[in-house]
């Protein structure tokens, strides 16, 4: 498979205090795994433009985009909060701004056949952005925004979203909530923030809560029994990841159990299913991963699970 990642300096430029897990270490250490598992000149790198505004207004109201803009500090060293975790840097617009242009770009050159598949290693994430208002580490949600790139700008009629953070896409899910053209599948700890209702079950959100403490086994079995006949039935002509690591073990942020191994089995199964449906088409982009180490490790599973070079 031709693999590409998407990424650009400015996406570390972004950071909310020495305190916070969101911080640009997240790219580095993912960097730093990709150089020791030798994946130069196995993936091609490419540079994340910055997202022109109509296409994140698709996703975004006026206001919710202008929250971020109008907000930025002057000097580097200040923040705005938007909420008690998000906050912003005087960088942090323009890091938003490639945020989503690598996943449009991405998409792009996904249809134009340019590559097969693409990893977006980028910060701010994206999944809890909701279409009004910024939250919870995101500020624009990228997936989303690529995703209605695909269906605007090129003309899709159905794609699919999976979400494998231990945390509710529920910004993502609130976007598309009456688009059956979009797809979204997920699994995430409950309860756990962001504390939204579970949504029903439907032939197109199919978020299902697990418990803390569940493993690979249970997520696996989920994926196998729920997710998988949800995307045959939708048949996506193009997948949409939020690649979010902090289900991993040896994450704190959640309480989850799962390894690099579970995480290169879900790439796996979603890569057939685009093999099947959609020319192989899937734009990947980084959510959560706060323990440098398990996100490294489980990142570049994820990559050479979509480069198929396991």
């Amino acid at each position: 498979m031709s693999t590409a990642i998407y990424s650009h300096p400015d996406c570390s430029l972004h950071e909310m205090g020495e305190w916070h897990p969101e911080s640009p270490a997240r790219l580095q250490a993912i960097e730093d795994q990709l150089i020791l598992a030798r994946m130069d000149g196995l993936v091609e790198r490419r540079e994340a433009p910055l997202a022109e505004l109509p296409i994140i207004a698709r996703n975004h109201s006026l206001e919710a985009i202008a929250l971020v803009r109008e907000n930025v500090p002057a000097h580097a060293g200040e923040y705005y909060p938007l909420d008690a975790d998000t906050l912003l840097n005087a960088s942090s617009y323009k890091a938003a701004l490639r945020a989503a242009g690598a996943a449009v770009a991405a998409t792009d050159a996904v249809i134009a056949g340019a590559i097969d598949n693409a990893f977006c290693a980028i910060r701010p994430p994206g999944h809890h952005a909701r279409p009004g208002v910024p939250m919870g580490f995101c500020l624009f949600n990228n997936v989303a925004i690529a995703a209605r790139h695909a269906l605007e700008s090129h003309g899709l009629k159905r794609v699919a979203i999976i979400d494998f953070d231990v945390h509710h896409g529920n910004g993502t899910a609130e976007s598309f909530h009456d688009d059956p053209r979009v797809l979204m599948a997920s699994f995430f700890q409950h309860p756990f923030y962001p504390y939204s209702e579970v949504e029903p079950v439907s032939a197109h959100l199919v978020n299902i809560p697990v418990p803390a403490h569940s493993k690979g086994d249970v997520v696996r079995k989920l994926v196998l029994e729920q997710w998988l006949p949800a995307l045959h039935a939708h048949k996506p002509e193009m997948i949409f990841i939020s690649a979010g690591f902090d289900a991993h073990r040896e994450d704190d942020i959640g309480e989850m159990g799962l390894v690099e191994a579970d995480y290169a089995w879900i790439t796996q199964q979603v890569m057939a299913v685009a093999k099947q449906y959609a020319q192989g088409r899937i734009v990947s982009c980084l959510e959560g991963g706060y323990n440098l180490s398990a996100l490294a490790r489980s990142a570049v599973a994820h990559i050479k699970a979509l480069a198929e070079l396991d």
